[in-house]
């Protein structure tokens, strides 16, 4: 959760600290209150108060460093069988337009290997100019190593000149087609200590997706600034949040008409028209850099600044997304493996108050009959918010672990949040003592301020301290801390939150002011005086029409007052904003003189999060690091839980991540609100996340801010069943929207949940394929079908893996969605209704109207596919008990295949694995076969094979044999044209996968 959620409700309770403080002000105040609702300090409004910028994006007077600077120039060039190597020179003389030129730079390019190209610039030496340059260590993000690459096999092509004008330029090319993937010729290098910049070609209406994180349409368009900052606020729409993904995705169509060359497609206009056939290519860019950094997608360029670091860049051949995806893996790390129990549904509350309450919400979904897998908490169960520590009135710990055997004992789990930030107590309280920070501080684990002093900001629980993720003491005391905790409270996994790194306060407000922790945050929580009242739910203007017009007429009068307000003060008032030049020798950290287009008030980097002065105790300092917190705090995070759990795969969801986060963690959406616009950003949110490697991707189902309505939540608790991670959570003083407070979302929700259960061993499958070869698992429609242009934008449905096509309805009062079927109209596929099991009729026209009335949820099978089934349950532990089910959907050829991986479901190395292969057809001659083969040994959930269905087949049937002996029962639904062999529980010996085998249907 996040401050900006009480934006408009600042509220000081106590009178204010005079003036905003500096980074290692200490101030002198009392902690006198009026209010009665605490007796706690309030930390003021203005603490939170930064510097008033300008973005240079928005800047008509902002110096253009395309103009300005001279480039360089490349000599002392050498070439070798794994690359090239050579020195850049200032062209001229240095133009320092955003920080100090650096003189002299190494190129290095290596062919690592023939699908991967690595380009290197960085400082040729340290001088005075740049003594703290800061690279990514390997240990925080992983580089590649040459491999067996070379220029003469590679995919890709590294070429280079001098340009007279513009001086050193570089293309790579793509070999077999020759086209030019990336150029930087005729444009200019411009490297400073605080800004780079490098501008690339691209063709008109380019296809860029990825460079995250964003909410915003999967494909990000050709008039659009990506600025990667980690950022704690609320799901603004096309501005920076929380993670940050320096990478990209790009598909190239091509129209090939009679056995002509292929000729690329610019326009967008023209991809849907244009008659022939087609063809794609697709290619992936990674620069490895954590630096605060804008990518300016204009119409005929990419240019990228960055405000530190270096040009670390890797290029992936494809030809495919999924090739670019692995290749782009192979560096950065693989998704880790979950366990089978993450799967299930997840219920969470900011508003949960005690162990009662929570206990109660697990009860009443057992009540309902609605599948509930683990429970969490929100702050609520903190004493004071502190990480580690319950309150012991509401949530003691002898209590919670009853609670907890009860729900470990029902096949249930529970996760809590823990923070980034740790409280610093109160000196002169000795009741106040708060042993993780006693600990920490003893081994002197928190970020510095620059004069060493130790950084103390503002969150929840107060002032707080921040750990230091690049000491290695301090991840061995996060691990204590993880394990002391898991022994008063069993937990199963960890929810970190606000680790982007957030502060309530610009610097070390802190400083000096110990003696008034614990104290209160700068505006008002939910449910205290003066708390933000949510507005009506969306779906109030159509269910309640007098009294939404009668609200909107209120609301209307009140906005034109205030605009008649701002109006008046804008004309007597200019803004003023904060313009910083560079230094010789001297960075200006919190105010660098390019300023990125940060989300937060003034644009200034230092609001809400801590400064980035800042300093570690290796000497590093904040600014350049500042995108990494999240990761390194989830790094430590899943080396505590091994710890803690030994032999069994961590469990986390985490919100700041950043380039191979998927290693270690799972991710949500972040706090995003009650309206049916983000129930649809949360498809191209979690298709990005896709090429990001972190499948294991969810949202705050029927939102976290504001009041969800019965229409919105039953449309997407039906949406979210079909994301790998399923979780619906909300905050404090809105409506209650547990999946049983309505009974249409109650029996929506159940629906949508028995085909996710019977899902699960697939989505399980899917994961062990994008853990062990770097498969995505939710799909876009475009990369299943790669040779399709007017795909290119679909982002309204989507596949989970290649055999389930989901359709949702996305607005509101719609009883219908318009939905496309890839190659059914051009014969190359086909597609089956999950619910009536029938194929589906080739439409007259490529986009089709779809009934789907509220409650119901347009899910397909597309043919081709084999899937293997379990039953619903009410957790997935009993779900993995039920008897095995067959679906064959047979393709346009008559045959289909699958596979279904199967272990314990939670060790990180099993004993035992099992890969089942499963392939289908439906002859011409009419028979239908089923043929199973066994890798592995694993047998923990060797339960009986129940039935096969196969579908699309219009004869009747009468027998079926399993090798070559007859068993079961045939039966033939006219209807749907699908054929049920039934009756096969003794059959195999009553266990499905014991042994591979064949049937036979005649």
């Amino acid at each position: 959760m996040t401050w900006t959620i009480f934006a408009q409700a600042l509220l000081c309770l106590t009178p204010l600290l005079a003036g905003a403080q500096s980074d290692t002000a200490s101030t002198d105040a009392t902690a006198s209150s009026t209010s009665s609702v605490s007796a706690q300090f309030t930390v003021p409004a203005s603490a939170d108060e930064g510097a008033n910028l300008l973005p240079n994006i928005y800047d008509p007077d902002a110096m253009v460093a395309q103009v300005e600077c001279s480039g360089y120039t490349a000599s002392e060039v050498t070439t070798s069988s794994a690359g090239i190597r050579a020195r850049l020179s200032l062209a001229g003389g240095a133009c320092n337009v955003y920080g100090s030129d650096i003189d002299e730079l190494d190129l290095v390019v290596d062919y690592q290997t023939d699908t991967r190209l690595h380009v290197s610039i960085q400082p040729s030496h340290i001088t005075a100019d740049n003594e703290s340059w800061f690279n990514l260590p390997p240990e925080l993000v992983p580089t590649a190593e040459q491999e067996d690459g070379s220029p003469d096999s590679s995919d890709l092509t590294f070429s280079w000149e001098n340009d007279s004008d513009a001086g050193f330029g570089f293309n790579v090319t793509l070999n077999s087609t020759g086209e030019v993937l990336f150029s930087t010729i005729g444009t200019k290098l411009v490297y400073e200590d605080q800004f780079i910049e490098f501008v690339t070609f691209q063709p008109d209406d380019y296809n860029l997706y990825g460079l995250g994180e964003v909410i915003h349409e999967l494909r990000l368009g050709n008039n659009f600034t990506r600025t990667i900052y980690a950022a704690d606020v609320g799901d603004p729409i096309d501005r920076n949040l929380y993670g940050s993904h320096p990478f990209y995705l790009q598909t190239r169509y091509y129209e090939i008409s009679n056995g002509s060359e292929p000729t690329l497609l610019t326009k967008s206009e023209g991809l849907r028209d244009a008659s022939g056939n087609y063809s794609s290519y697709t290619h992936g860019v990674y620069l490895r850099n954590a630096h605060g950094q804008e990518v300016l997608m204009n119409p005929n360029n990419v240019t990228w600044r960055t405000l530190g670091g270096s040009i670390d860049l890797y290029f992936f051949s494809g030809p495919t997304q999924p090739n670019t995806t692995q290749q782009y893996l192979d560096v950065v790390g693989r998704p880790t493996m979950q366990q089978y129990w993450g799967f299930g549904f997840h219920q969470c509350r900011w508003g949960y108050q005690n162990w009662s309450v929570t206990e109660e919400v697990v009860n009443s979904y057992e009540r309902f009959g609605i599948p509930l897998e683990t429970i969490w908490n929100d702050i609520d169960y903190m004493r004071g918010y502190r990480d580690f520590e319950n309150d012991q009135t509401r949530f003691p710990y002898d209590e919670g672990a009853d609670f907890l055997h009860r729900l470990h004992d029902s096949g249930r789990h529970y996760i809590p949040i823990i923070d980034a930030a740790i409280y610093a107590p109160n000196p002169d309280n000795e009741s106040d003592a708060y042993q993780p920070f006693t600990t920490g501080n003893e081994s002197e684990v928190w970020l510095l301020n620059p004069d060493e002093s130790v950084y103390i900001g503002a969150v929840w629980p107060g002032y707080t301290v921040f750990p230091d993720w690049l000491k290695d003491e301090t991840h061995d005391w996060w691990t204590g801390e993880v394990m002391s905790y898991h022994s008063k409270i069993p937990i199963d996994g960890i929810w970190i939150d606000m680790n982007e790194v957030s502060s309530f306060c610009v610097g070390s407000c802190g400083t000096g002011n110990l003696s008034l922790n614990p104290v209160h945050p700068s505006f008002a929580l939910n449910g205290e005086p003066g708390h933000i009242q949510y507005d009506y739910p969306e779906g109030f203007n159509l269910t309640n029409q007098t009294e939404a017009a009668s609200a909107s007429a209120a609301s209307s009068s009140q906005a034109a007052a205030s605009s008649t307000s701002d109006s008046a003060a804008s004309s007597t008032s200019s803004t003023s904003y904060l313009h910083t030049t560079p230094t010789a020798g001297l960075r200006n950290l919190n105010h660098p003189p390019y300023v990125i287009n940060h989300v937060q008030e003034g644009a200034d980097l230092a609001v809400h999060a801590v400064s980035p002065n800042a300093t570690h105790h290796n000497g590093v300092q904040e600014y350049d690091v500042h995108n990494l917190y999240g990761h390194m705090i989830l790094q430590s995070t899943y080396r505590a839980l091994l710890a803690t759990m030994p032999g069994k795969r961590p469990f986390i969801i985490g919100r700041s991540t950043f380039s191979g986060s998927g290693n270690y963690t799972g991710h949500w959406g972040g706090d995003n609100a009650s309206k049916f616009y983000y129930m649809y950003f949360s498809i191209p949110q979690a298709l990005s996340f896709s090429l990001f490697g972190i499948p294991m991707f969810g949202v705050d189902t029927c939102g976290f801010n504001g009041n969800s309505d019965e229409e919105l939540c039953n449309r997407w608790m039906q949406l979210s069943a079909f994301f790998p991670f399923y979780r619906n959570h909300n905050t404090l003083a809105t409506n209650s929207q547990e999946a049983y407070v309505w009974a249409s979302v109650a029996e929506a929700s159940r629906m949508a949940m028995a085909i996710r259960f019977q899902l699960l061993p697939y989505l399980y499958t899917l994961f062990y394929y994008a853990h062990t070869r770097a498969d995505t698992v939710m799909r876009a429609l475009a990369w299943e079908f790669p040779n399709d242009p007017s795909l290119a934008s679909a982002d309204r449905q989507f596949f989970l893996g290649p055999a389930i096509l989901v359709t949702p309805v996305l607005n509101q009062g719609d009883e219908t969605v318009d939905g496309i079927f890839p190659g059914l109209i051009e014969g190359t596929d086909l597609y089956y209704d999950w619910y009536n099991q029938s194929q589906i009729e080739v439409p007259g026209q490529k986009n089709t109207t779809i009934d789907a009335p509220l409650g119901h949820i347009p899910v397909y099978i597309r043919g081709g596919n084999v899937l293997a089934m379990q039953q619903p349950a009410l957790t997935t532990r009993d779900a993995r008990k039920t008897g095995w089910s067959v679906l064959v959907a047979p393709g346009v050829d008559g045959s289909a295949s699958g596979s279904l991986y199967l272990d314990d479901g939670e060790s990180l190395e099993p004993n035992a694995t099992k890969l089942v292969t499963l392939t289908a057809a439906v002859a011409s001659t009419g028979n239908l076969s089923l043929q199973v083969e066994i890798e592995g040994d694993f047998d923990g959930l060797d339960t009986p094979l129940g039935n096969v269905t196969f579908l699309d087949v219009p004869q009747n049937k009468t027998t079926a044999s399993i090798n070559g002996e007859e068993v079961g029962k045939v039966s033939h639904n006219a209807t749907s044209n699908s054929v049920l062999v039934s009756g096969l529980d003794q059959a195999l010996n009553g266990k499905a996968w014991g042994t591979g085998f064949t049937l036979t249907v005649q």
